[in-house]
């Protein structure tokens, strides 16, 4: 992680986790998401509900595990070298 990443992830992560996954997870993955599988490649076995349902937890699933990835590679910087 550089150093502008750690200032920036260091901002974000002040703001709290749930923010960063409603607004990179759902907002910026989920949302588009279901707009682009629902209405231009449908599938022929789900409702647009279920196609709501499948990708706003796809896309919760998604901005979680960003935030994983991305404490880590924060802590990795972070912590002391012995």
């Amino acid at each position: 992680m550089r150093a502008k990443e750690f200032d920036r992830w260091a901002k974000i992560r002040q703001q709290g986790m749930w923010r960063f996954v409603l607004r990179s997870g759902l907002l910026f993955y989920g949302v588009p998401m279901f707009l682009i599988m629902t209405f231009l490649i449908p599938h022929p076995r789900l409702s647009h509900a279920q196609s709501a349902a499948l990708w706003l937890l796809a896309g919760l699933g998604y901005g979680m595990a960003m935030w994983v990835v991305q404490e880590r590679r924060f802590r990795k910087v972070k912590a002391p070298v012995h």
